[in-house]
């Protein structure tokens, strides 16, 4: 079957590219050579999922594959839905404009909670059983995969299975399996007990969780989860990530798809380092991503070279988790300015602590576009409780190396509510920004650019599954309400701009973060009561949510406000990812000490990760400290 799309209904949605696929490098298979088909599913709009780095490097690894077809469909805005419903048109994929019903496999990325009910609609638009137990034979199977999939347990029971770690390790094997199953006419449940022995792959339908005969310490009706364990011997007790261990081994692609319409971050994004070595206790893509594997100078240079000729872009980004700690920055950019005057170089994740002037002139060749700064906390003593790594006077030296460079937009990222978190450290933002200004108007009048705009950007702080504050409370919306007014009320610089997250969408992002099966129940009721794109702030259905939060009797004190005790049993633990709990605790604990831990590159700290990985910078310095 191939949905067929009239022009008056596009011509009845807003943007009608978004549904049309056939965009430049998209790929074209003839379908009588393919034993496996995928549909890559982002729960977002095309024009925000076609900026995801991650859908460009599966999509081209997977039609790399012999016999594999790998098509993309996205969530379609409320208008297009709404049409799709009235005229029974299921949804389908770009490529090919197959239903997905039809697909083998269809894959959820997991980027941000927020996106948890839009997968059950693209199910449901999809005419696929939003539960997985209720799907048959005709069904195909879901999988999921990216940083949220480590805790797998509050989408458990809609999904058939999940992947752990980086996608170009295992997929080709896990096709593989299922070719040679579905040749020998096996039925998909006993597909799933092939999957489940792959590494990398969890199947959730085959573990049990045991809950306490009593509720949580402090909470009304909740127990803790006393274990998660397999059904069977076969199945294994923990699933371990995968991971890439040589970066240049790995192809990259070279001739992205370029969208038909203006997409969010229209540009050419390499990734020049996965990891990260800074050790911020807060940060779960910092200990998921473990250990930080380089891409050669050479590999990215000869990428910089093809993925221009192929698309023609004038902007490019170098992205990674912090992009100035790759060895020999300036050199790299230095080379990419002399080929390519022309192209505009973008760094995000920059700290402002190895920043220097020569890097600045360097960028500088390119557009002055704005500079964004994550100074994550307002005080020292927060920002060393946090292990940031930065001082003030770091902060201050970067900035005025900014302006003295000719930037004249700076955005600082802070987080409220962080653990220990004091009035005198809210304070510490508005006097940071204040003194911020204050470098600018040091310069000379004649060396100043035309204005200066600092914008301070705060979110509030959820604690997230494999970090070391993953065992901490999270702050209430009263307080995080009282605390962000104390700040605006603070901001007296006309020069200083503050933009704030909104608290209650923080407190249903510590549901999700840290949630377990039970909170499947909390997504699906709000699903039920018409929550979708809840990530967008006109979208999003408060009321709703706290009917939904009501309904199903979720209890936020269990999962948001209440301190883990030390043998917590998390709703993630029988997932791998290489750092042990016993490194995470005890950062946790060197935090309430507000002791500094060293990088990866000055000391390593036995964080568990050199015992499944052979590279990286973990072997440069310093023995394990046990």
């Amino acid at each position: 079957m191939k949905v067929k799309l009239s022009d008056q209904l596009l011509l009845s949605v807003q943007k009608p590219a978004r549904y049309i696929g056939g965009e430049v490098n998209s790929v074209q298979k003839d379908l009588k050579d393919i034993h496996t088909r995928f549909c890559f599913c982002f729960p977002d709009v095309y024009d925000v999922g076609m900026c995801h780095l991650g859908l460009q490097i599966i999509y081209h690894d997977l039609n790399s594959y012999k016999g594999v077809y790998c098509e993309r469909s996205f969530a379609p805005w409320p208008d297009m839905e709404a049409l799709m419903r009235k005229q029974q048109i299921p949804l389908y994929s770009l490529e090919t404009f197959t239903p997905l019903k039809e697909f083998d496999f269809i894959g959820f990325t997991l980027q941000y909670e927020m996106s948890y009910t839009n997968i059950l609609n693209m199910l449901d638009l999809a005419g696929i059983p939003v539960y997985a137990k209720d799907r048959t034979e005709d069904d195909p199977l879901v999988i999921a995969g990216g940083p949220n999939a480590y805790n797998p347990e509050p989408l458990a029971d809609f999904m058939d299975l999940y992947y752990m770690g980086e996608g170009e390790v295992e997929y080709e094997h896990l096709f593989t399996l299922y070719k040679e199953h579905r040749a020998k006419g096996g039925k998909k449940r006993d597909f799933l007990r092939i999957a489940a022995t792959v590494p990398g792959i969890y199947v959730p339908s085959f573990y049990e969780v045991e809950y306490e005969d009593h509720p949580a310490a402090g909470c009304d009706h909740t127990p803790r989860i006393r274990s998660v364990h397999p059904v069977s011997p076969e199945i294994p007790t923990s699933v371990r990530k995968v991971l890439v261990r040589n970066m240049d081994d790995i192809e990259y692609p070279t001739h992205p798809i370029i969208p038909y319409l203006q997409i969010v971050h229209d540009r050419a994004v390499m990734e020049i380092f996965r990891g990260c070595i800074r050790g911020c206790r807060f940060c779960n893509a910092g200990m998921i991503y473990r250990p930080v594997r380089m891409r050669s100078k050479e590999n990215i240079l000869d990428w910089v070279d093809k993925v221009l000729a192929a698309t023609g872009y004038d902007e490019l980004s170098l992205t990674s988790l912090a992009s100035n700690d790759y060895p020999g920055l300036y050199e790299l950019l230095k080379t990419i300015h002399e080929r390519y005057p022309h192209v505009n170089v973008s760094l995000p994740s920059l700290r402002v602590d190895a920043f220097s002037l020569a890097l600045m002139e360097e960028l500088g060749e390119g557009k002055k576009s704005g500079l964004t700064f994550a100074a994550e906390a307002g005080t020292q003593r927060l920002r060393d409780v946090i292990n940031k790594g930065i001082t003030e006077e770091e902060i201050l030296g970067g900035v005025k190396l900014a302006f003295q460079g000719g930037w004249d937009r700076v955005k600082l990222y802070f987080m409220l509510g962080l653990p220990t978190e004091t009035e005198e450290d809210v304070f510490g933002i508005s006097k940071l920004a204040s003194d911020i200004v204050h470098e600018w108007y040091q310069l000379p009048k004649e060396e100043r650019s035309r204005d200066l705009t600092v914008t301070v950007s705060t979110s509030f702080f959820v604690p997230k599954p494999f970090t070391p504050f993953q065992w901490c409370a999270q702050a209430d919306y009263e307080t995080y309400m009282k605390t962000q007014q104390f700040l605006d009320s603070k901001i007296r610089n006309k020069k200083v701009q503050y933009r704030c997250h909104d608290a209650f969408l923080s407190t249903l992002e510590g549901v999700l973060a840290r949630g377990d099966r039970r909170t499947g129940d909390l997504i699906y009721n709000a699903w039920k009561n018409g929550c979708t794109f809840d990530s967008w702030s006109d979208m999003f259905n408060e009321e709703a949510w706290k009917k939904s939060i009501e309904e199903t009797g979720t209890e936020l004190a269990y999962y948001n406000y209440r301190e883990r005790q030390a043998d917590e049993v998390f709703p993630w633990d029988h997932i791998d990812i290489g750092v042990t709990k016993k490194f995470l605790y005890r950062e946790f604990e060197r935090s309430k000490q507000g002791i500094v831990s060293p990088n990866c590159r000055e000391q390593c700290l036995g964080c568990g990760i050199r015992l499944i990985n052979d590279t990286g910078v973990c072997y440069e310095k310093s023995e394990e400290i046990r």
